[in-house]
């Protein structure tokens, strides 16, 4: 079965947020375990009992750390056999493919391809639990005395899937607390809405121009009309991911939860540096926190704090997925962000902010190109068709027709991808007007009624970060 989690969302979340609002406290989280265990069942069960394995070695893990406080050696062992086995699943299911398939090539037999399934959310889920067993090592939080209590963590279906990776020190409170309000509920289910819209209405739109561009369905190709699609690919894969990210932090507001902001308008970025800071906002501080400061990060010299880059890079690419694209895309922007520490970081500073953007941009959806086509032939054909080195026209008549045909969508896009409506939404949702609060609350209603009446009807829904 294909995988559907707006689908899940449609068919199970009211059923899940209406018992989980009457059941007693103590029970609350029980109900957040259920709403996981189908939401499992729903996409991929034949991973969820080793997770469920694994949860149990951390918790008994994290206990064991907590007994042994005082016991350096054995509390790192400890740590070690919970990091260890989660890297171990992780390994096994998402890259086993990929160092066969390398070790073939490079023996010069035929690639075997093993039959293995990638499980649901199993790289945020190995990356939470791994932050769990170091945070519990250093101190950073104490142990969770209650199973119960980290198998809700562990498991919390909003998330799971698309991030944001959320840390237990972030929600160890809130699973206590449930600190459940109508504010809370009204809140969760604005911020739910919005992503929503991103992902339906903006996100599923650009995204299928972005699909017959890519796959050479769009006609005769031009220069303009690779620009088209990669900018299309390059709005789809930002709507696509924070608009799940923002239904996962609205549906932990309607459960009582606090979430980490994931996004923060990372395409008004001056510099790639600025856009890391921006952009998948928990994988980059988890990178940082976990391997960049523990191997040294910029407290060395130079020369090392350079590999430092490469490495955290090079495995932040290969997190996205086994292909050497990925790999190659991480380096990139190591590559990118030890420019601008070390030599561009004053020429940039006296540039206008509009040439910045358009200097980060630019970069940024040369990336994108690298992201997705995994064929290098294919990666390369199409940044040679972006440049003109391919011998194609500039432009043609069907490169002006998708221009003139989707430019809107190209302008509602890029006005999202800025601050300027959240200015608005602040100021209808702080509002003691009693006509503004209606009007905001219609407006929800009415775009939440789109996006019902998009799905229904819609056959092009693709998830982006499925496979990730």
């Amino acid at each position: 079965m294909v995988f559907s989690g707006i689908t899940f969302l449609f068919y199970f979340l009211p059923a899940i947020i209406v018992l989980y609002y009457i059941a007693p406290k103590k029970l609350k989280n029980l109900v957040m375990v259920i709403g996981s265990f189908v939401f499992f069942a729903w996409g991929e069960i034949r991973y969820f009992p080793v997770m469920i394995l694994l949860s149990i070695e951390d918790f008994v893990c994290g206990r064991l750390m907590e007994k042994y406080r005082s016991n350096e050696k054995r509390r790192r062992i400890f740590m070690l056999i919970s990091v260890c086995s989660n890297l171990t699943v992780l390994l096994i299911y998402k890259y086993t493919n990929f160092f066969v398939g390398n070790a073939c090539a490079i023996m010069g037999i035929e690639v075997i391809k093993l039959n293995i399934i990638l499980p649901l959310g199993v790289s945020f889920n190995c990356f939470q639990s791994i932050s769990y067993a170091i945070d519990v090592y250093r101190g950073t939080t104490s142990c969770e005395k209650s199973y119960y209590d980290y198998l809700t963590y562990t498991t919390l279906f909003p998330q799971v899937i698309a991030g944001p990776i959320v840390r237990y020190v972030t929600v160890e409170n809130d699973l206590d607390d449930h600190m459940l309000t109508r504010d809370s509920l009204s809140a969760g289910m604005r911020r739910f809405t919005v992503g929503l819209a991103k992902k339906v209405l903006i996100a599923n739109n650009v995204g299928y121009i972005w699909n017959l561009v890519s796959t050479g369905h769009a006609g005769e190709p031009s220069v303009l009309l690779y620009w088209i699609g990669i900018t299309a690919y390059t709005f789809q894969i930002y709507f696509d991911f924070s608009g799940y990210s923002d239904m996962a932090i609205g549906l932990a507001r309607v459960f009582g939860l606090t979430f980490d902001e994931n996004f923060d308008y990372p395409y008004i970025s001056r510099s790639i540096t600025e856009f890391w800071r921006r952009w998948h906002i928990t994988l980059s501080t988890w990178f940082r926190d976990y391997v960049y400061i523990p191997l040294g990060g910029n407290r060395v010299s130079k020369v090392r704090h350079i590999l430092n880059l490469l490495i955290v890079w090079g495995l932040t690419g290969f997190w996205h997925g086994a292909s050497w694209n990925f790999i190659i895309w991480g380096l990139y922007f190591a590559v990118i962000l030890i420019c601008e520490k070390y030599f561009l970081s004053k020429l940039l500073d006296k540039l206008p902010s509009f040439v910045r953007r358009i200097y980060t941009l630019l970069l940024v959806m040369i990336s994108w190109v690298i992201f997705y086509f995994e064929d290098m032939g294919a990666l390369v054909n199409y940044l040679k068709g972006m440049f003109g080195f391919t011998g194609v026209p500039l432009f043609n008549n069907g490169s002006l027709y998708y221009l003139l045909g989707y430019g809107l969508i190209f302008i509602v896009a890029g006005y999202f991808s800025t601050p300027h409506f959240k200015k608005l939404i602040d100021y209808a949702e702080s509002s003691d007007k009693k006509r503004v609060w209606i009007g905001a609350s219609a407006a929800y209603i009415a775009v939440f009624a789109c996006c019902v009446a998009y799905l229904v009807n819609s056959t092009y829904n693709p998830f982006l970060y499925f496979r990730f």
